[in-house]
Parts: structure tokens; C-alpha cells; sequence
């Protein structure tokens, strides 16, 4: 090659050398994804490759905003507990992990059938992670199985995915007929089906599917909490049992006694029966304590939480260690009038791996006790100094959930889906004016909507649009496409094979929209070049433009996975790179026998 070539083709040399660099990058797991995925923008657009608008394209693109704007609804969802409460009665309590797999994948699968695969991802997520937290089951082994049964459930129908909506738009702009709703299930549910084969046996390999979970987990706490709990009145709790209230499934927690109006009951079986009023005692570690003041139907038994300033909602749980100045030490919790004192409620306390066998009120309080409180914000700033107490911090994610907006959210929720599904509104749209009702109507605060957005999967997806419009200017794209579509030649099979091939290859590296637009026209051409009928080459573009399994980047819910799931680029590559070859094959032969070449 002479020096004219590179000088002529070096922003496509350059792009392939950065796009090389930053696939290397994240799978060595060397760099933050979003950190690799940004320089690789920065580059190019310090080259001259991109034009600051090119570059920042992603910043305004409808499926960031989309996807930023779920996080917000998903968060209020959770936080009202009403999807925890539908996920904990969905799912149940499984007794393996294969069980929960099974369990995680189907109902979520099912779901995307009928609605966009994004808000169904965004919203198990938080409610899964509960669950499988509340069932000590890796999160790691759920959390992926369940985004590709999601993706394959997108197949089943014309509405699942935006992929197969955008193929059947250009289908009409060709033909003027698009997409039956059911067209697609005739490849949909068989792929479904073997891909839940694939996930099932694959997640059981620790090759292909690692455990993330971190070395030391939140049940190694060694604090262990003595606390009182009360059923509340008109419970949905009560007449249950000890099981089936959950009450046995909380890993650390055990529930010590039952007082049932001045009869205590030791030892307590699980098929023992729930009543209005009892006082249920628990000792366990704080992650379990946090998950029994979220259960609807049971409160903190000491009445000063409700003599505290504003409503529950905008309290939370703190840890507070009792220091040897306390004024309180030596005194039992009641004699010290704690809640007068400091406008906070003692609702546990661990003392140095001691199970305390009396009620929270009669506890003398000595040097070095943790305290589990209930407090406003401004308890945090008031005694962070106070040499009352040695250490005063946060408990994260221990906020008790509005239950009494539940039905609001769920309001919001169905009407988004709805005017998503229907087509009344862009799914962008429905998913900004959700995000604002769910913060206008109390379901979730201004400051906690800002922190339930993820920014690190935002910043990756807005970079990926960045990298996928290079591809795209520099010509790589065809250059990629044209090359191996014709070194098919003319033999049907290889053609659809090449077609599947390059479009999976594009959207393992840009938007699975954008990689189906691209190869639309080229795959149609071909097919009427060789008087081949269209529809099994349109069909595994479909499939190839949802199906990327391979890596992060290959479709956004993979993305929204990413950190919740702790999980690096090369585990993507592990366990989907399979799945895409498996559904590639099985593609490529159902597709021309379903619609005949």
C-alpha cells in the first residue's frame, strides 16, 4: 500500500485502530467501561473524525433519555413496594437456583412479548435484586439469564422490541405491506425456546456464568440486631404463617419469640399462624433488619416512631455506637427518654455479637452499643460531632416504602405501558411524563429520582452512538458488509449466513436499530439480484438486530444489567457468545423453510 492510500483512508484506518483498541480495552477489563468508551469518542473527535455534534449525538438520543427517564420510574415503583410485593407473590420462594433461574426468566419473558423490552429490564431489575438478596441467591446468575430470555421474548411478536417495529416500517416503505403481529412467532418461539435450553445448562457452568459476589457479603456481619416488630391491624399478614409471611426466608434474621397479648411463645414453628397485634421479637444482622421495615403489615412496635416530626417516608435508618460520655449509659432505652432527647427512635440494638433476650425498651444501654435508629436527614449533620457518640452513618437503601402510593404508581406505570404499546405516544415521551408524575404525585423525591439514574450506563450509551455513527462516516460499515456478503457468492444458504453474520457484528458495536437500517437495503438488493424471496433475509436481520448477546453493547438492556449484575465485558462475551451462534444456525435454517427462498 503507497502513501495516497493511508493518506485518503486514515480516518477508516483510525476508526478501526480506536474501535479495536476500546473492544480490547473492555474486554481485558483493564478501564470503567463508560471511561474506555468515552476516550475512544474523545479521540476520534480530537482527530477530526467527529464533529462535536457527531459526537455528542448520543447525549440527546431518544433511547438514552428513555432509558434515564425508566430509571426514575422503576425506582418509584420500588420504592412504594409495589412491585416487590407482585415480584414476592410472582416468584415465590424457590428452593435451588435453577428453580429462581427458571422462575426470573419466564414471567419477564412473557412480559416483552407484549410490551418494549427496556421497560420490562428496567423494572425487574431493582425488584429482582430484593429478591434474590431476601433468598441469598447470586445475583450475578439471575440477572443475565433473565435479559436474554427477555430479548428472545421481544421475538414472539411485531410489538416486542423497537427492532422488529423499524424493519416492518421499512418493509412498508418497500412493498407497502408490513408485519403481521403474530408473522415473527413462527421463528420467535422456537428460538425462545432453545435459548431457554442454552441459558438453563450454560448458567449451571462457572466458566461460562461467574458468581460476582463480592469475597465478604452483607450476611457476614457480624452485628447482630435485637429488635420488636408488630403486626399491624387489618394486616395482609395476618392469618398467614411465619412461612408464608416471609418471616423464615430473610437470610441472618431469626425470629426469636412471639408475644400474643402477654403469652410469649419460644421457639416458634413456621406453620405457626400470624394475629393482629403480636409483637414479634427478631435478632439478625442489619441488611434483614432493613428488609423487615419494608414488609406491608409490620411496624416497628415502639409508638415514638410515630411522635417523630414528618411522615416515615422521609426518615431513614441510621447506626449510631453509644460512647462512654452518653448521658443515657446505664439507664434502660425507656427511662432515657431517647426520642425526646435526640428526635430519634431506637428501633435494634447490637451489642458486640451478644443476643439480647429482652424488649427494646428495658435494654440498659452500655459503652459501645450499636444503635439501629429512625431519624429525619438532620440527625445525620447534628451528631456527626456529638461526643455522645462515637460513629453515626447512613444505612443505604432503608428508607420505609411509601405502601400508601403504591396504587398511584402502579397507575402510572400501567399507563405508560399502555401508551407505549398502543402507539398514542413515542415511548420516549411516555417514559419522561411517567418519570415527572411518579416525582409530582410523592412516589419518589426530587433528590432521590437524580440519584436512581445510573449515569454510568447513560454515559455508555450515549458513547456507543458516538462510536457507531464513526463506523458509519468512515465507510466501515459497507466496506465490512459489501465484503463479506460477496464472498458468499451466490449460493442462498451463505448469503443469508453472511447477512445474519454482519448484522450481528453491528449490533454487538452500535445500536441494534441503526445496524438493522444498514443492512436492510443491502440485504434486499442482494436478494433481488439473485431472485431470492426477501422475507428470510429481512426475518434474520430482525432476529440479528435484537440478538446481541456477546457484549454490553450489543442491546441497551444488556447495559442496564451491566452494574447491577457485577459484571465484566469478557463474561458477556462467555456466556452470549454462544447464544448468538446458536441462534444464528437455527435462524438460518428455520427462516427459509417458514418463508421458502
Amino acid at each position: 500500500m503507497n502513501l495516497s492510500f493511508w493518506y485518503e483512508n486514515w480516518q477508516g484506518i483510525l476508526t478501526a485502530f480506536v474501535v479495536g483498541t476500546t473492544l480490547l480495552a473492555l474486554l481485558l477489563g483493564r478501564r470503567a467501561p463508560d471511561m474506555a468508551m468515552l476516550g475512544a469518542v474523545i479521540v476520534l473527535l480530537a482527530s477530526g473524525v467527529l464533529s462535536p455534534a457527531e459526537a455528542l449525538s448520543g447525549m440527546s438520543n431518544e433511547g438514552m433519555l428513555t432509558v434515564a427517564a425508566l430509571f426514575v420510574v422503576a425506582t418509584a415503583v420500588h420504592r412504594t413496594g409495589a412491585l416487590a410485593l407482585v415480584i414476592d407473590r410472582g416468584l415465590g420462594r424457590p428452593h435451588s437456583l435453577h428453580e429462581a433461574q427458571v422462575r426470573t426468566m419466564t414471567i419477564p419473558a412473557v412480559l416483552s412479548g407484549f410490551m418494549n423490552n427496556t421497560p420490562v429490564v428496567a423494572l425487574m431489575v431493582p425488584a429482582v435484586r430484593t429478591w434474590a438478596h431476601k433468598h441469598q441467591l447470586s445475583i450475578s446468575k439471575i440477572l443475565m439469564p433473565m435479559n436474554d430470555a427477555v430479548v428472545l421474548g421481544g421475538l414472539c411478536t411485531l410489538i416486542g422490541t423497537s427492532t422488529n417495529i423499524v424493519v416492518s416500517g421499512l418493509l412498508n416503505e418497500k412493498t407497502g405491506m408490513s408485519l403481521g403481529m403474530f408473522d415473527i412467532t413462527w421463528l420467535g418461539v422456537p428460538l425462545l425456546i432453545v435459548g431457554f435450553a442454552y441459558i438453563l445448562v450454560a448458567s449451571k457452568s462457572q466458566w461460562l456464568l461467574k458468581d460476582r459476589r463480592p469475597a465478604v457479603s452483607a450476611g457476614d456481619d457480624p452485628r447482630e440486631y435485637s429488635l420488636e416488630m408488630v403486626v399491624e391491624p387489618g394486616s395482609p399478614l395476618a392469618g398467614r404463617t411465619i412461612e408464608q409471611a416471609g418471616l423464615r426466608g430473610l437470610h441472618g434474621l431469626f425470629l426469636m419469640e412471639v408475644d400474643r397479648a402477654g403469652h410469649v411463645r419460644a421457639a416458634v414453628e413456621p406453620t405457626e399462624r400470624l394475629e393482629e397485634g403480636d409483637r414479634l421479637v427478631f435478632v439478625g444482622v442489619v441488611d434483614s433488619v432493613v428488609e423487615l421495615q419494608k414488609i406491608r403489615g409490620l411496624r416497628p412496635a415502639t409508638d415514638q416512631v410515630f411522635q417523630l416530626d414528618g411522615p416515615r417516608s422521609e426518615r431513614t435508618l441510621l447506626e449510631a455506637v453509644v460512647s462512654n460520655t452518653c448521658p443515657l449509659v446505664g439507664r434502660t432505652i425507656r427511662e432515657g427518654q431517647f426520642r425526646s432527647t435526640y428526635d430519634a427512635v431506637i428501633i435494634a440494638v447490637a451489642r458486640n455479637g451478644e443476643r439480647l433476650r429482652k424488649k427494646i425498651g428495658d435494654i440498659i444501654l452500655q459503652p459501645g452499643d450499636t444503635l439501629l435508629l429512625e431519624a429525619s436527614p438532620r440527625f445525620l449533620k447534628r451528631q456527626k460531632t456529638n461526643r455522645d457518640f462515637y460513629l453515626v452513618s447512613e444505612v443505604k437503601g432503608a428508607k420505609p416504602p411509601r405502601h400508601d402510593l403504591a396504587w398511584i404508581a402502579c397507575t402510572i406505570l400501567v399507563a405508560m405501558v399502555l401508551a407505549a404499546t398502543l402507539e398514542l405516544v413515542p415511548m420516549v415521551a411516555a417514559a419522561l411524563v411517567a418519570a415527572a408524575a411518579m416525582v409530582a404525585t410523592g412516589c419518589i423525591g426530587p433528590n432521590e429520582a437524580r440519584k436512581s439514574i445510573e449515569w454510568e450506563t447513560l454515559l455508555l450509551i450515549a458513547a456507543s452512538f458516538g462510536l457507531a455513527r464513526a463506523i458509519e462516516k468512515t465507510g466501515l460499515d459497507e466496506l465490512l458488509a459489501q465484503s463479506t456478503i460477496g464472498a458468499a457468492g451466490d449460493r442462498p444458504y451463505l448469503v443469508l449466513a453472511a447477512i445474519y453474520f454482519v448484522t450481528m457484528i453491528f449490533t454487538e458495536t452500535m445500536s441494534n436499530n441503526a445496524a438493522a437500517v444498514l443492512i436492510f437495503p443491502i440485504a434486499w438488493q442482494t436478494a433481488s439480484d439473485l431472485g431470492l424471496n426477501p422475507m428470510p433475509f429481512i426475518m434474520a436481520i430482525t432476529v440479528a438486530a435484537s440478538c446481541g448477546f456477546a457484549s454490553p453493547l450489543g442491546y441497551q438492556t444488556n447495559l442496564m444489567v451491566y452494574g447491577p449484575g457485577g459484571y465484566k465485558f469478557s463474561d458477556y462475551l462467555r456466556f452470549g457468545g454462544p447464544l448468538n451462534l446458536i441462534v444464528m444456525v437455527i435462524t438460518i435454517i428455520l427462516a427459509p423453510l417458514i418463508w421458502p427462498f
